[in-house]
């Protein structure tokens, strides 16, 4: 039997724990070559020396288990070391066709406590990392599309976070970073779509080094149950999009989670005003922006604070509506 994934090469970044790591074992069960990368420090705030060990460790896992996996452990928010990667993928296995970006560090903080190097360290590892293996990865599919003279297969999926969509008070860098993350989504998945490459974005919820004290006091599973905010709960949803079932899902943000799936619809205008004159004085946008939000629900802000609401429909597993 072809396994959907059979043929075509991955990468997958942060993929030496959590998230990452179960990301590159489905992507490798389906049939896809992995890199997996990983630069290994043990800190999840980005602290400690560099490692080749979960990279090599989860590399080690997809071989035993009769897949292809190769080790990278470069630092994704630097440009060089994205380039390389890339390379290394297309060097090894000829082609890339999948990119995964997980890469990432939290530096929480309330924004009036916050440091310069706490925001650009987040930033960086999040948002540039993002960028930079995209940049090369989309630079490569450009040029076999345009030697084949015809769209080339490409797949990229990008982390971004509920933390995103319903704003998170602690963290301002990382929410700021993730939404940043959508940007980049959806622009490249215009830029690309000409060439044959989709460009999605997922909100994943679990429970990994990185969330340890926000899903701290959630219940934990019983013997033999597997967790809700289990990992495990993502990874299909990574494959599927990897997938070429999915060629006509682009430029998409998903939810995903224990057992379920929420496609998030793109912002829509509420409500509309013109000016009665040429240039809206002081006065009528208060007539106007004034009555409009005084009927609103106080404390409303354009987050989106109910998907953290959302969950698996446990008594029909129907479509969320």
């Amino acid at each position: 039997m072809t396994l959907p994934l059979e043929g075509l090469a991955a990468i997958v970044t942060g993929a030496g724990r959590g998230l990452g790591r179960v990301e590159a074992l489905e992507l490798a069960r389906l049939g896809a070559a992995v890199v997996v990368n990983d630069y290994g420090q043990s800190g999840r705030d980005g602290s400690g020396e560099a490692s080749a060990g979960p990279a090599e460790d989860v590399a080690r896992e997809i071989r035993s288990a009769g897949g292809t996996a190769l080790a990278h452990t470069g630092d994704v928010a630097d440009f060089q070391q994205a380039r390389l990667l890339v390379e290394l993928a297309i060097r090894e296995f000829g082609k890339l066709d999948i990119l995964v970006n997980n890469a990432g560090i939290l530096r929480d903080r309330m924004v009036f406590s916050m440091a310069e190097d706490e925001w650009d360290a987040v930033v960086r590892v999040h948002l540039k990392g993002h960028f930079n293996t995209t940049r090369f990865a989309a630079a490569h599919w450009r040029e076999r599309s345009k030697a084949a003279g015809a769209p080339v297969y490409g797949r990229i999926v990008n982390t971004s976070s509920e933390a995103f969509l319903a704003g998170s008070a602690g963290q301002p860098n990382y929410a700021a970073a993730k939404g940043g993350i959508v940007g980049l989504t959806t622009s490249t998945a215009l830029a690309l779509a000409k060439y044959g490459v989709t460009a999605n974005a997922i909100c994943p919820r679990a429970r990994t080094r990185m969330t340890e004290d926000v899903f701290g006091g959630f219940a934990q599973p019983g013997e033999g149950d597997l967790d809700p905010l289990a990992p495990e709960h993502v990874a299909p949803l990574v494959g599927y999009l990897a997938s070429p079932a999915a060629a006509r899902i682009n430029g998409q943000l998903l939810v995903a989670h224990g057992g379920m799936v929420a496609v998030v619809e793109r912002p829509r205008v509420r409500a509309k005003f013109d000016s009665k004159e040429d240039v809206f004085s002081y006065e009528e946008l208060d007539d106007v922006l004034g009555a409009h939000f005084a009927d609103r629900p106080e404390g409303e802000t354009f987050g989106a604070a109910e998907v953290l609401g959302l969950r698996r429909d446990q008594a029909q597993g129907q479509e969320q509506k």
